[in-house]
């Protein structure tokens, strides 16, 4: 079984920045790419930022230019450093990664439990 522990999250007022990071642990062959989503009160889970096991990157439009999303891939971790943070920033963060299993060898996708991030105007 694989688990993803996120920390990180918390209260900060909007132009600060936090540090989110995401832990895998468990079995697993190999982890293809690992991401970032969110998800507001009333709205739809939205991706973040995401990068491959080769370290490219993809992000949301609404991030651009102020998060950065970074692997260490000895640690089987990936953090997003988040920058100029705005009220509308505030959600739940959840971590996610792409995951190939040891005996069957599928790849399956894992969630983390969420983190709260909370930007004051």
């Amino acid at each position: 079984q694989v688990q993803l522990v996120e920390s990180g999250g918390g209260l900060v007022q909007a132009g600060g920045s936090l540090r989110l990071s995401c832990a895998a642990s468990g079995r697993f062959l190999s982890i293809n790419a690992m991401g970032w989503y969110r998800q507001a009160p009333g709205r739809q889970r939205e991706l973040v930022a995401s990068t491959s096991s080769g370290g490219s990157t993809n992000y949301g439009d609404s991030v651009k230019g102020r998060f950065t999303i970074s692997r260490d891939n000895a640690k089987n971790t990936v953090y997003l450093q988040m920058n100029s943070l705005k009220p509308e920033d505030t959600a739940v963060y959840y971590c996610n990664a792409n995951i190939r299993e040891p005996l069957t060898l599928q790849v399956m996708d894992v969630w983390g439990q969420g983190t709260q991030v909370t930007v004051s105007s």
